[in-house]
């Protein structure tokens, strides 16, 4: 979960490097450095801390020569954040230099062979090993010493390493890490990103599992892990620098939550025909494929899973087929009882996270078809699956989801009413209604947008509580998991979510006077079964906020066991009320954490894409 960038051109390299870690910060924060390739000599400069620490001691990249270079922005697997840790390490030589994105699992091995070999360490990471592994093999050839090494490595990686004896080129190589090369016009580029390299070229090549790029001013050539050479496709990115730049919002969080009605509009629009039939744009899942379905596996992890629990509601009450929702972490270890008649649907915004690609494979292997619903186009998970639907949010920056996880809700909703229709268990007037319902959203989320002073009322009032609960039912259920999730990850506030039914069953222990609870209540059919869960917790002391489609009654006989705050949500029906019920979440998260004078963008310990298992 680290930032990569290199350049090579005719450019003073390190201004550069810097320009585009800023733009891969959301990747990791620990810790940034840059070695850059200079009259036979490799300039290593790294610190600990934020990008700003590494910006100052190299005056932005002034006072640092060179025009072919290396950065690495740090999240932290081995070792703590300091500055020998960071990112570029130096081979013992001073021949090599490498940044190292991933987990080498069998690194102590490796450790104690170059040990043997005369080789000292100064860092705790795995990465050290890479480079003075490299370094060992090293005989002029590049190519051939990165190539002999990665032989040795297991685990993941996505690597940029430089030459001091070689100003002319750099190496990148992948493994189940992402890694993209960057065209331009006598400089090239790589990057774990595309937003590092907007800013200089639209043409990139995402490269494939276990491919290694010569990287030169006059181009790239792509090999192999058999040192075959490779032609890719050039991909041309559509959307422009100013849609990972925070257009006048004070974090990229706010603006991506105000970006959902468009992000929505994107997602839905293009897959409805001019009758109000879906045509999702399936290539190799075929209708009669998903007739034969005996059972669905939804896959993923974080705010993804959270989908997952949400479209499994809607898909066993309207297509009739069983789901089975799974932590992507988990799925490998429970044996999971799969076959040609499983559909396993892999949601990932990034389309990289590596528990989920390996879920992806283990289901592959035991002979499942995998639809996958990613942002990244040609990212891993959708080039290794059966078939793939793009949410195309366009980019998301700040560590905590918000558009990515509407978007591939609106996906997995559009997917049911498919899924459904090619079942038998809607009629085409059903169908219709429920596409009408998914393309009146756009508006009612800009409507629900536009006036959050309720919100920001009720963060002031309650910003400073140490614990807050969620609770519901179904699939409210699912919708407070990922309020909790919200909150705790950019506010650091201890906050739990619970099926509301099961607080008799140990959970309202927890409830003292002043516990704030969150108490969802969309759905019609379970109304009253949550006025009896609030006033269960109102009469043990809570501070209740409740979301609720349906008036609720308030007593003026017994007025302390009402809601203190309500806040009325438009109803839209039973499949779409996930998306408007969540984006109150996300803002009350937000200014709450925003009181707190927290890091919204980028939240301690995290790091948007998890490229580590």
């Amino acid at each position: 979960m680290c930032g990569i960038v290199g350049y090579i051109g005719g450019k003073q390299a390190a201004p550069l490097l810097l320009k585009g870690l800023e733009k891969l910060e959301y990747r990791g924060y620990d810790s940034a450095g840059l070695a850059v390739v200079n009259e036979g000599e490799i300039i290593v400069k790294k610190a600990r801390g934020r990008l700003l620490m590494l910006e100052e001691m190299t005056e932005y990249g002034a006072c640092v020569d060179g025009r072919l270079g290396i950065g690495h922005t740090r999240w932290a697997t081995h070792g703590e954040p300091n500055d020998v840790n960071s990112h570029p390490h130096l081979s013992l030589s001073g021949r090599v230099a490498l940044v190292h994105n991933g987990i080498v699992e069998n690194y102590a091995e490796l450790r104690s062979f170059l040990s043997e070999e005369g080789y000292t360490f100064v860092s705790d990471t795995d990465t050290e090993v890479v480079v003075q592994l490299i370094d060992h093999y090293y005989r002029g050839d590049p190519a051939s010493a990165v190539r002999k090494a990665a032989e040795q490595l297991r685990g993941s990686f996505a690597l940029g390493i430089v030459f001091a004896d070689r100003p002319d080129l750099f190496i990148a190589l992948r493994k189940d890490s992402p890694l993209v090369v960057g065209l331009g016009r006598g400089e090239n580029f790589i990057a774990s990103d595309v937003p590092a390299l907007l800013a200089h070229t639209r043409q990139i090549i995402r490269l494939g599992e276990l491919e290694m790029a010569v990287v030169t001013r006059e181009g790239v050539t792509v090999y192999d892990h058999f040192g075959v050479k490779v032609e890719h496709e050039v991909l041309n990115i559509t959307w422009d620098a100013a849609s990972a730049e925070k257009g006048g919002y004070e974090h990229f969080m706010l603006k991506e939550i105000m970006e959902q009605p468009e992000a929505f509009r994107r997602t839905v629009a293009p897959r409805i025909k001019d009758d109000g039939t879906i045509e999702l744009g399936l290539q190799k899942l075929s209708d009669d494929a998903l007739r034969s379905l005996e059972r669905i596996y939804i896959v993923a992890c974080g705010s993804s899973y959270h989908v997952g629990m949400v479209a499994r509601y809607a898909i066993e009450r309207m297509a009739r087929v069983p789901v089975t929702v799974s932590l992507a972490s988990e799925f490998r270890y429970d044996n999971p009882m799969i076959g040609s008649e499983t559909l396993v649907i892999i949601i990932s915004q990034s389309g990289e996270t590596l528990d989920t690609l390996f879920a992806l494979r283990e289901a592959k292997e035991r002979g499942a078809r995998v639809l996958s619903i990613v942002n990244v186009v040609g990212s891993s998970i959708a080039v290794e699956s059966t078939d793939v639907l793009y949410t195309w949010a366009g980019p998301e920056i700040a560590v905590a989801t918000t558009k990515a996880y509407s978007t591939q809700l609106a996906l997995m909703q559009l997917f049911t009413i498919y899924l459904a229709r090619v079942r038998g268990k809607l009629t085409d007037n059903e169908a219709k209604a429920e596409v009408n319902a998914l393309l009146a959203t756009p508006d009612r989320l800009s409507a629900l947008l536009k006036d959050t002073s309720d919100l920001q009322f009720l963060a002031s009032l309650y910003f400073n509580r140490r614990d807050i609960f969620f609770m519901g039912r179904n699939i409210d259920y699912a919708l407070a998991l990922e309020g909790s999730l919200k909150l705790k990850e950019i506010s650091y506030i201890h906050s739990e979510a619970y099926a509301a039914g099961e607080l008799k069953h140990g959970t309202i222990s927890l409830i003292e006077p002043g516990t704030l609870v969150i108490a969802l209540c969309t759905g019609a059919s379970l109304h009253e079964k949550m006025i009896s869960n609030i006033r269960e917790v109102k009469a043990r002391g809570a501070t209740v906020i409740a979301l609720t489609t349906t008036p609720i009654y308030i007593d003026p006989e017994h007025p302390n066991a009402n809601p203190d705050h309500v806040i009325y949500l438009p109803d839209c029906g039973e499949l779409c009320a996930p998306s408007l019920t969540v984006v109150p979440l996300q803002l009350l998260a937000y200014y709450v954490a925003l009181l707190k004078g927290c890091d919204i963008d980028k939240p301690r310990n995290l790091a948007k894409c998890v490229t580590v298992e």
